[in-house]
């Protein structure tokens, strides 16, 4: 089985939705729409074959997108 390819965009999207940013700050951080920030969040969820956005997050830190020690106190 061959494993999904993310466009860069995806993948830096990804990390940002994996880090807890909401759809409307990371449009504001890349100087895009809401709209294209969801159309990004529905390629990568059809191409990762995950149904939200917890499998989302969970796939990031699978692969190293993320890292769970970033985010300890």
């Amino acid at each position: 089985i061959r494993e999904p390819i993310l466009t860069p965009r995806e993948v830096e999207i990804l990390q940002l939705v994996a880090e807890g940013h909401g759809n409307k700050e990371i449009a504001d951080m890349l100087s895009l729409s809401v709209k294209t920030i969801e159309g990004h969040k529905d390629n990568i969820k059809k191409k990762l074959g995950i149904k939200d956005q917890a499998g989302m997050i969970k796939y990031a830190v699978r692969k190293g997108i993320i890292h769970l020690e970033e985010f300890d106190a």
